[in-house]
């Protein structure tokens, strides 16, 4: 089969063509600068969609992880418990504090944070008396972490959570949106994400105090004088009016876009019965966003992820590997990771058999019809699945 002209993408950015409106009206008032009527608009928004909080705009996800630790009282020393399977940015404002993140492993043949190996580590901790200051927990993928049994393990030893659900916006466990478990959550709108500013991110309090002293630290902790004045350390997190009105312009599609992204993932489920490779299975009780179709190959596969995704591109096709473990990169190497039993590796296992494959919600029919052939052709598949 020839390569394809056009390149299929794993996940670009979906505009709905009301982004235009949005930029303009902000020009036509002037408000570009990290203020004006878009930036708490958006963050109202957001929060009505969820169904409560109180959201801060702010430059990026990681920038909102940073200042929430803050929030929650991280300091140089202190212990925070991370997720180990996740990207980077989830762990990187840890060391911005200079607090030593503790990696905690997934739960097997799933994604996100064990609670078996959390419980373990918690009482180790404790035993050692040096308990976390706070627990950084994501959701990933899309998909609810398992709330129901993370959340008492750390409300039981007094250990406040962050949730980072940064993938997770329009996701959902037990009719609680993501982004309300914990004691404050945070969003990323990075271009690949479900609903993008291009960049940016926004933290998510339960309380109208912790939303104000965030937006404080994130506007260089300016105090109300007529004049500069500085008590505390700040920072330049603010996200600016004019990506706010890219923002709330995807918020308002925010539910077509989760459908879609459903319909792609269960079109790839039926497509690869009887295949070498399983969908990421949804947990009971939740309903993912579906953020990105990630299947897992089975031990009796006939290539290994990375072929797989290299005979997709050789076709013009973009996927992924998942990511890759934090305590497997040489930044984080050095901390303590802490699996439910000794010589089990739930995270490391997802990542030598993940696949991420292209589901963006603007993917066309045909375009996925290009994916499962060809997946379908590389794993032995052939005129079963079409």
């Amino acid at each position: 089969m020839s390569r394809l002209k056009r390149r299929i993408f794993l996940s670009p950015p979906h505009l709905n063509g009301r982004e235009l409106d949005m930029l303009r009206e902000a020009l036509e008032s002037n408000w570009v600068a990290p203020a004006g009527p878009h930036l708490a608009a958006f963050e109202r928004e957001l929060c009505a969609v969820i169904g409560g909080g109180y959201g801060v705009a702010l430059s990026s996800g990681t920038a909102a992880l940073h200042l929430a630790l803050r929030a929650l009282g991280v300091q140089a020393g202190d212990r925070v418990f991370c997720s180990d399977l996740t990207f980077s940015g989830s762990v990187n404002p840890v060391l911005y504090e200079r607090a030593e993140p503790v990696l905690i492993d997934s739960a097997p043949g799933g994604c996100n944070m064990d609670p078996k190996a959390l419980a373990r580590a918690l009482h180790q901790a404790e035993k050692e008396d040096r308990l976390p200051k706070a627990a950084v927990i994501v959701d990933l993928y899309g998909q609810s972490a398992d709330w129901r049994k993370l959340l008492p393990l750390c409300e039981a030893y007094g250990v406040p959570v962050l949730e980072d659900a940064a993938e997770a916006l329009g996701a959902s466990c037990a009719d609680v949106s993501c982004g309300l478990f914990g004691a404050i959550g945070v969003f990323s709108f990075n271009g690949n994400k479900i609903i993008t500013t291009s960049g940016g991110g926004m933290a998510v309090a339960h309380d109208e105090a912790t939303a104000h002293r965030l937006t404080f630290w994130a506007n260089q902790s300016k105090e109300a004088a007529p004049y500069y004045l500085h008590r505390e350390l700040g920072f330049n997190y603010r996200l600016s009016n004019l990506l706010a009105g890219v923002g709330r312009a995807q918020l308002q599609t925010l539910k077509e876009r989760v459908a879609r992204r459903k319909e792609i993932y269960l079109t790839y489920q039926n497509a690869f019965a009887g295949l070498p490779l399983q969908m990421l299975p949804v947990p009971q009780g939740c309903t993912p966003n579906y953020w990105l179709s990630v299947a897992l190959l089975e031990e009796d596969a006939p290539l290994s992820a990375q072929a797989l995704i290299d005979l997709l591109e050789a076709d013009n096709i973009e996927a992924r590997r998942t990511w890759n473990p934090m305590h497997c990169q040489p930044v984080f190497r050095r901390f303590t990771y802490v699996t439910a039993a000794d010589g089990i590796s739930g995270s490391e296992d997802f990542f030598r058999r993940g696949i991420c494959l292209p589901s963006g919600s603007g993917m066309t029919a045909e375009e996925q019809d290009e994916v499962i052939r060809r997946v379908c052709r590389a794993l032995g598949g052939g005129a079963a699945c079409g």
